[in-house]
This record gives structure tokens, sequence and C-alpha cells, in this order.
């Protein structure tokens, strides 16, 4: 009788753990596979720069997503684009990163025009957001709070020549204390603009002279994983 009953028991036990095991594929596959938006804005400059480091960065930086089982949407800015397709990139990511370098304290002229008119073709179809956040019946709501796009978060990773220590010390000349994340607000405050959560870039600097480049760019995939919580 007793052996009866345990033989009844490891059948029972054996049954439920194949069905979990059965169930748990679907579960995992239930999940929403996420999406990361890679724009590349580096502008060529024949025999001054090239655009190789910035593509290894974002080559890097599609490899670690892939490895994560993101679904990947590329845009290279200088091989052109077509306005409702980086639109409709902007809505599907979860996440955004912008490579760059950095070109006389700003992205290259071509990353700009690429914001007017992809941003501003939302516009009128209130894609990115509703308005500029104000509001005649509500003076408390503040400008810049009527983005739609609240959940995705954008990232900046740049390459610079100005070096490490030129940033966060008020005795540098030309930042002044400056960290490189504020020389660059500019250019994350169109996606604070619209709602995105604008996280700390990945920087490598000095690039003409660095000797740490290999080691930036070794670093950048755990860098990647913490910053977005991977």
């Amino acid at each position: 009788m007793k052996t009866r009953f345990f033989f009844i028991m490891l059948v029972t036990m054996l049954f439920h753990g194949i069905r979990v095991n059965a169930q748990s594929p679907s579960v995992k596959n239930a999940e929403k596979q996420k999406t990361v938006f890679l724009i590349n804005a580096h502008l060529t400059y024949p025999g001054l720069s090239e655009g190789k480091l910035n593509k290894a960065f974002f080559d890097k930086a599609k490899e670690f997503f892939i490895s994560q089982n993101f679904k990947v949407l590329e845009t290279k800015i200088e091989h052109g684009y077509k306005v409702d397709e980086e639109v409709e990139k902007h809505l599907q990511a979860d996440i955004i990163i912008l490579q760059t370098p950095v070109n006389w304290e700003n992205t290259p002229w071509i990353y700009k025009k690429y914001v007017d008119e992809v941003f501003t073709s939302t516009l009128s179809s209130q894609k990115f957001l509703t308005n500029d956040g104000r509001s005649d019946t509500d003076p408390a709501r503040q400008y810049g709070t009527g983005g739609k796009m609240q959940g995705k978060k954008f990232m900046i990773s740049a390459t610079w020549n100005a070096p490490k220590e030129s940033f966060n010390d008020k005795n540098q000349y030309l930042f002044k204390g400056k960290s490189a994340d504020d020389a660059l607000f500019n250019v994350a405050a169109n996606y604070l603009f619209s709602g995105f959560e604008v996280v700390p870039g990945y920087y490598c600097y000095d690039v003409f002279k660095s000797k740490h480049i290999k080691e930036d760019l070794d670093n950048y995939p755990a860098y990647l994983k913490k910053v977005f919580g991977l």
C-alpha cells in the first residue's frame, strides 16, 4: 500500500514538473522583445575624420544589444534617411543611443538637420508630444512637459578631442566646471522635451592623443548593461 502511495506521488510530481517545464518557453516568449535605435551622426571629412572610431562604438553597441536579445534599428544619417521612417523608429524604440563625434563643441550639422526634420514633422500629428507643456488653465504646468514618450530612454555616446581633465573642474578655461553631459545638454534637451528619460552619456576623450581608446571600447558594453539595468 505504501509502495503504491509513493508511486502515485512520484508520478504526480513528475507530471507537474513536466507541465511547468512545458510552460516556461511560452512564458518567456510572451515577454515583449525590447528595441534599441542606434543613430550614427558622423560626418566624413576625407583625410581628417573618416568615422572609424564612431563606427567602432556603434558596432560595439549593436553587438551588445543583439546579445541581450534586443531588436536593433539603425540609421547612419550621412547615408540618407526618410523622415517618416525615422519617426517610426523613435516610436518603436525603448532605448535610443546617439553616436556622435563632437565637432566644434557640438554634433555635426547633419544631426541638427535630422532633428529639425524628424521632430518638426511630428508637431501636427502629435506623435512625440502634445504641446510645450504649458496650460492657460493650470499655471503650475512647466515648459517642456508636454512630451508623450515617457518610458523611453536616450543616451549620448560621443568622441571628444577634449581631454577628460577639461571637465568637472571649475579651474578649466573652457568648460568652467561643467561635465560632458552639461556641455551637450542642448542635444539631450530635444528628447527631454519629448518625454524621454536621459541617462548619463558615455564618452571617449582626447581621441587624437589618447592611449585609452581600446579600453574605452572594451568597457562600453559593461556601461550599457549598468546604465540600462540589463
